[in-house]
């Protein structure tokens, strides 16, 4: 019972929030607005329980309560909420938590990586520190739709490509190896004879 129903926005901001209306509010009037509200995760979608109680608190009383962590697009997913509280939702996200809206629509979604030199051993390049830049440097496009579709830059340290951004992306970065394969020749023989 969606209709579509145009950007729905907070001010400044052309994208981070997907316009959800009911064509039935009569029969349906607890969800005539359930507006999704992506935020732009942190790298890696490392948190703190601090953060994750923050976003809570700030979800409860001015949404349905319901997140999906995280979606797709690797947002933090706040689903159901009325025009009304948009504002009040932004200014709390972006004053309070520190924290900024993703992408929707079409323009850039917000950029992604793989837990990379962090936690992998695996890691050829330092993915976060490239989708920190590439989010700095595209943040207009992030927030003010300027393409005729959606662009998703996503990041993966390694070949395993954790994050999947080869099948999850439209410019796929993944680190690879840049010199010979090195063995150590001495270290084979000695655990072939069981050393």
């Amino acid at each position: 019972h969606w209709k579509h129903g145009g950007i729905v926005g907070v001010l400044g901001y052309g994208g981070g929030v997907i316009g959800r209306y009911c064509d039935r509010p009569d029969v349906f009037p607890n969800i005539a607005h359930f507006h999704t509200v992506r935020v732009n995760q942190p790298a890696s979608k490392y948190y703190t329980t601090e953060v994750l109680r923050k976003i809570c608190d700030l979800w409860e009383p001015r949404g349905s309560g319901l997140t999906n962590m995280h979606g797709s697009t690797g947002d933090i997913v706040l689903l159901g909420t009325t025009t009304d509280q948009l504002e009040p939702i932004f200014y709390e996200l972006t004053h309070d938590l520190g924290m900024d809206l993703g992408g929707s629509g079409s323009n850039m979604r917000t950029p992604e990586s793989c837990l990379a030199m962090s936690r992998c051993e695996w890691a050829c390049f330092n993915a976060q520190d490239l989708i920190y830049d590439l989010t700095m440097e595209y943040q207009d496009a992030l927030h003010r739709p300027m393409f005729p579709y959606k662009f998703k830059f996503k990041a993966s340290g390694c070949s395993m490509d954790c994050v999947a951004a080869i099948a999850r992306s439209d410019c796929s970065i993944i680190g690879t190896w840049r010199d010979e394969i090195r063995v150590d020749q001495d270290a084979v023989r000695a655990y072939v004879a069981g050393e």
